[in-house]
């Protein structure tokens, strides 16, 4: 179990359990060994449904990620494909099927639609020749993630643009579908309020899911007292805008993916390694943020500003604690202290490893160009002086490709992610010249698909 998604005011354990419980059922009747052959996108929201020792309970002996050509070699009865609902897909997993029906022996194989089974994609099957290949072919209603106990998620990336540019209201109708099985599990939400277009669609789709259930009443007492739908229409800004909470700038600057986080490793290398140089590691820090972590939910909402004096007091006390062994004199509270010390000893790992996060984050947000980009945002949303800051988003631009630490495109998404928040406050100001040169410079591949 999760510990730490029962901590909020709701258990949302209750929620895992049950897509775990999907999860199993769909896996038994696969009968004997098993690989399983992975949408990547997937791997990463999976990871905190089930853990490989679940999958390993139910046969489950190797795991790959769906590539094209042929599988790599395993000796299992059954072949699991776990994938989004995407056509492109079809085309990759009907290689994988035809060549191990060259490769032989026989093998049963097995598709797995995540969130939802689409006839489109068995129709692509089909006309490939595979898709009589397949005794199961299933979907598994992974709507609503839990992340942590207060955030569940759809990990739907490209829902506003489906929504807005391609008039798709498939995320739509799986927001429902999540709220209705969060009612089924916790109870009916007695009011649901709303404001923006696709909220309404929303409410509408829960209201006639509602009636199709009509011979089934929810005896569940409801745990919500109230649903709050926000169209993202409503508020463009928001997220274009720097986050400045503790959590948010690691995402801002190293980025946050499926509750982890890699750093740099250099500040986490013991200090004996550090005074060497040439001991230093070199593979990325990755560490788990939830508020499993004590000092993770402490600090994680709290402006970056109020989290130094956190870390001080904190390890004043972990200091203090760890100096009470000197006072133990009887076996008795020898003993106590004993006991409390693999609390302690976390403690203050957990203490080290947000004082050399706290130190990266502050070596960027103390910069002089980081100032520079707040002011720029700041004047847009406040409607001061937008003229004179224009010139100050190439500066901005600029900023993100050489001082941020992370690489490929991601300096490239912030600068555009500028530039939206420019044309989003001050009407058709990115038709203006500063915005030529961002026209005209060359953009990568990931940027152009980005941008379409």
């Amino acid at each position: 179990m999760a510990a730490h998604l029962s901590y909020g005011r709701v258990n949302l354990n209750v929620l895992r359990e049950a897509v775990r419980r999907e999860l199993r059922e769909f896996l038994d009747k696969c009968a004997g060994s098993k690989a399983i052959v992975w949408d990547e996108y997937l791997t990463g929201p999976f990871g905190l449904i089930a853990q490989y020792s679940l999958l390993k309970e139910h046969e489950v002996e190797k795991m790959f990620t769906l590539k094209g050509s042929r599988l790599p070699a395993a000796d299992v009865k059954n072949i699991i494909f776990v994938v989004r609902p995407r056509l492109e897909l079809m085309d990759i997993i009907a290689e994988n099927v035809l060549s191990e029906d060259r490769r032989g022996p026989a093998r049963d194989f097995h598709i797995l639609f995540v969130p939802r089974r689409s006839l489109l994609c068995e129709q692509r099957l089909k006309d490939l020749g595979v898709l009589g290949s397949f005794i199961h072919r299933e979907e598994y209603s992974l709507d609503l993630i839990p992340f942590d106990g207060d955030l569940l998620s759809m990990e739907s990336e490209g829902a506003f643009k489906e929504c807005y540019l391609e008039s798709d209201q498939t995320s739509l109708y799986h927001a429902a579908k999540g709220l209705m099985t969060l009612q089924a599990l916790y109870g009916t939400i007695p009011q649901i309020f709303g404001k923006g277009e696709c909220a309404r669609q929303v409410a509408n789709m829960m209201i006639r899911m509602k009636r199709e259930f009509t011979g089934s009443q929810n005896s569940i007492f409801p745990v919500f007292d109230n649903l709050l739908l926000l169209d993202r229409n409503v508020d463009l800004l928001t997220p274009l805008a720097t986050q400045l909470t503790y959590e948010g700038l690691i995402d801002e600057i190293y980025g946050i993916q499926n509750s982890y986080v890699k750093l740099p490793p250099e500040k986490f290398a013991p200090k004996k390694q550090g005074d060497g140089g040439k001991d230093l590691p070199t593979e990325a820090k990755k560490l788990q943020l939830n508020s499993a972590e004590e000092l993770y939910a402490e600090i994680r909402d709290k402006n970056f500003n109020a989290v130094g004096s956190v870390l001080s007091k904190k390890a004043k006390v972990i200091s203090a604690a760890f100096e009470e062994r000197h006072n133990a004199k009887t076996v008795g509270e020898i003993k106590q202290f004993v006991s409390q010390l693999p609390h302690m000893q976390a403690a203050r790992a957990s203490l080290a490893n947000h004082t050399s996060i706290a130190e990266l984050i502050k070596d960027v947000t103390t910069s002089e160009d980081f100032f520079d980009k707040l002011t720029v945002e700041q004047e847009f949303m406040s409607g001061i002086d937008t003229d004179k800051m224009l010139g100050g988003v190439s500066l901005v631009a600029q900023w993100s490709r050489t001082c941020l630490p992370m690489q490929g495109t991601w300096h490239e998404l912030l600068s555009l992610r500028v530039w939206s928040l420019c044309s989003t406050t001050r009407e058709a100001a990115i038709v203006r010249g500063p915005c030529t040169a961002v026209k005209s410079a060359p953009r990568s591949p990931q940027l152009e698909k980005a941008l379409a």
